[in-house]
């Protein structure tokens, strides 16, 4: 099968074995996928990782459509014990620990992993499924109230898909983009997604003393911070990932979440090098892969 490769940093297109699902796994056709930011710091050495990357996806598996969580873990260790799944000491996860991902015609993961689309939601749109989730999370670690003033610090796609899920609460939302200036020490709780160290900075000088940061980027690179200043005003600092799916389906079916103006282009998979390098553009939105053969 065709697959997106990467290793040492690059990218290829590579003919590979078409996966053999073990016990429990299931195989699922890819029929669209997403870059995600984590995808591009991939490549730049965000963690070492080498294989198929990409993990948002809608696929298709005995005819209906799915998307899946991206963890696979393994029920028997601490943390999952523990009621930590997410955290499984063993756990692969989907193009980015240990398992090849969606750039690629077909895909394994565990069957317990998959959640089947309603005929309401389109392709298109499933694909946003994942970082909607993941967006939500932050109103499952944190309450968010309506006289709560919330800061979002957003460059790209997700601290879009943040800010919209957060409008649903009825807080007092600011979104900060590049070169905007907002007041400091003035928010009481601040979402930091975009994957600069300067919209950190932002964040740090916007949050009020005793406020809480919520971390949703993923540096490549080092993160130098001030860490007497998070201690001297007593900053809550949360890091924040995966979420419910469940959740982000129901959002999705019931149009109370729109997406569709936050894709970019498509690209067919055979030109997902190309589909990278347009993902890298300033200002560039959700870019998505689509199967050949979807």
């Amino acid at each position: 099968m065709r697959a997106l490769w990467l290793e040492d940093r690059t990218l290829s297109l590579r003919e590979i074995e078409l996966p053999e699902p073990p016990p429990g796994e299931v195989l699922v056709r890819v029929l669209a996928a997403g870059i995600c930011n984590t995808d591009i710091e991939l490549t730049r050495g965000y963690y070492p990782f080498h294989g198929v990357p990409g993990h948002e996806f809608v696929g298709e598996l005995n005819g209906k459509r799915v998307v899946g969580e991206i963890n696979a873990v393994c029920h028997t260790c601490e943390a999952c014990v523990g009621g930590r799944p997410t955290h499984c000491e063993n756990r692969t996860v989907l193009g980015i620990k240990g398992r090849n991902g969606a750039f690629a015609e077909y895909l394994t993961l565990p069957a317990e992993n998959l959640h089947v689309i309603p005929d309401t939601i389109e392709t298109e749109e499933a694909v946003f499924i994942e970082p909607l989730a993941a967006a939500l999370e932050i109103q499952e670690q944190i309450a968010i109230a309506s006289s709560d003033r919330v800061l979002v610090v957003v460059h790209g796609k997700l601290g879009r898909l943040i800010a919209r899920t957060l409008a649903l609460t009825g807080c007092e939302l600011t979104v900060a983009t590049r070169g905007s200036v907002v007041p400091e020490k003035h928010f009481d709780v601040v979402v930091e997604c975009s994957g600069d160290p300067a919209g950190f900075e932002t964040a740090r000088r916007a949050v009020r003393p005793r406020g809480t940061i919520v971390m949703k980027s993923t540096y490549a690179g080092t993160l130098t911070l001030n860490a007497s200043s998070l201690v001297v005003d007593e900053i809550t600092l949360i890091g924040s990932r995966c979420g419910p799916f469940d959740k982000a389906i129901d959002l999705l079916a019931a149009r109370k979440i729109n997406v569709r103006d936050l894709i970019d282009a498509i690209y067919p998979l055979s030109d997902a090098i190309a589909a990278f390098e347009h993902a890298q553009r300033r200002g560039a939105l959700k870019i998505l892969l689509r199967s050949e053969r979807a």
